[in-house]
C-alpha cells in the first residue's frame, strides 16, 4: 500500500488536471467502503473540477543537501534512501523494519500477507527497492482461508519520525486493477492514541481500477476513512506508465501534495470540521506498501502477477536544518 517488465528509469511527461472536495467517499465504484484503525483509511472523494495543469516531467534527481519547495524556501536535507544496495537483498535495517501481518485484511477487505521474504522486498543492484506483489503458494493463512498474494509493507517506526518537512517519494507504481499502492504516515503517537486521533497523511494512493488518479488525503479524528480531507488528480495518462515523484510540504497548521513538484491540495486547520482536532502537529513516521484488493477493488483476472512498485528513493527534508 508490485515485475518490471521492459519499462524504463526516466519520468514521463503528463498533462494534469485536478478535483478537490473536503469531505466524500474513496472509490464511489467500490461497493463497500470499510476502514481500518490500522491506517491507510482511503482518500477523500472530489466534487471541484479545477483547469488542467502544464504538462509536468520526473525525471531523477541527483541527491542533494538542499531542495527548493514548491511552496517556496529552501528545504535541507535530513534523512534519505537511495536504496543502492546488492541485488536480492533487504534495505537498510538501520532504516527500515516491517509490519509484518497474519493475512488479517486491515479491516479493509485486503487479501495480502506481508512478509519481509526478498521475493517481496529487495533491491535490485541498480539504485531502487521493488516492493512487490505476487501469488501465494497457498501454504499461509488468510481471514479468508489460504492466503492468495502475498507483499510488503514497510515503515520506519520505531527508527526514524519527523515533524514536518518536505517527504518525498520517486516511484513507479504498479498497474492493474486490484493493486492499491500506497506512501504514507502515520502519528508516532498511534499506539498510545490509536488511529485516526494519531493522525494519517496519505502523501500518495493509487488504485488500479483508476489508473490516470492519484488520491492525497489527510484523516484525523472525526474526518476520516470516506469523511477524509482529500483530493484526487488526473492524468491524462496511467500513472503506472511512468516514474513520478510524489511529496508533501508539511509545515505547521498548513499540508501541501504535489505531483513531480507542482502542488494540487492544501489544507490548514480551518478545514478541519467544526469541534474536531488538527492532529499534524507531532512526529510522524513513514510507510509504504502495495495492498490487494478491499479499497483497491476486485482483482481483475487480467492482472499480471508478480507486479513491482519501484521505488527510487526517499528524501526527508526540513526547512533551516
Amino acid at each position: 500500500m508490485f515485475g518490471r517488465r521492459g519499462i524504463t528509469r526516466d519520468g514521463g511527461r503528463i498533462g494534469l488536471s485536478h478535483e478537490v472536495a473536503h469531505r466524500g467517499v474513496l472509490l464511489a465504484s467500490v461497493a463497500v467502503l470499510l476502514v481500518s484503525a490500522s491506517g491507510c483509511g482511503g482518500a477523500g472523494a472530489t466534487s471541484v473540477a479545477t483547469s488542467a495543469s502544464p504538462s509536468i516531467s520526473a525525471t531523477s534527481t541527483p541527491l542533494s543537501t538542499s531542495a527548493p519547495g514548491a511552496t517556496g524556501g529552501i528545504w535541507h536535507l535530513v534523512w534519505n534512501d537511495e536504496f543502492n544496495g546488492p541485488a536480492g537483498t533487504l534495505p537498510d535495517p538501520k532504516l527500515w523494519t516491517y509490519d509484518l501481518t497474519s493475512g488479517s485484511g486491515y479491516g479493509n477487505n485486503e487479501w495480502e500477507y506481508y512478509t519481509n521474504d526478498p521475493a517481496n522486498v529487495s533491491m535490485d543492484g541498480k539504485g531502487y527497492l521493488d516492493i512487490t506483489a505476487r501469488k501465494s503458494d497457498g501454504s499461509l493463512a488468510c481471514y479468508y482461508g489460504a492466503c492468495k498474494y502475498t507483499s510488503a509493507r514497510l515503515t520506519t517506526k520505531s527508527i526514524y519520525q519527523v515533524k514536518y518537512g518536505l517527504i518525498e517519494a520517486r516511484m513507479k507504481v504498479p498497474g492493474g486493477i486490484g493493486l492499491w499502492p500506497a506512501f504514507w504516515m502515520l502519528g508516532a503517537n498511534y499506539d498510545k492514541v490509536g488511529w485516526a486521533a494519531c493522525g494519517e497523511i496519505d502523501i500518495m494512493e493509487y488504485v488500479g481500477l483508476h489508473p490516470n488518479r492519484l488520491y492525497g488525503t489527510a484523516h484525523g479524528p472525526g474526518y476520516s476513512g470516506g469523511s477524509g480531507l482529500g483530493a484526487t488528480l488526473e492524468a491524462d495518462r496511467p500513472l503506472s506508465d511512468d516514474y513520478h515523484v510524489f511529496a508533501v510540504e508539511w509545515q505547521p497548521n498548513s499540508i501541501v501534495w504535489t505531483l513531480d513538484g507542482q502542488p494540487y491540495f492544501h489544507i490548514t486547520p480551518t478545514d478541519v470540521p467544526a469541534g474536531d482536532e488538527w492532529v499534524f502537529d507531532h512526529d510522524f513516521f513513514i510507510l509504504m506498501n502495495v495492498a490487494i484488493g478491499g479499497l483497491g477493488g476486485l482483482i481483475d483476472p487480467a492482472t499480471i502477477f508478480p507486479e513491482s512498485m519501484s521505488v527510487d528513493y526517499i528524501r526527508v527534508y526540513q526547512l533551516g536544518g
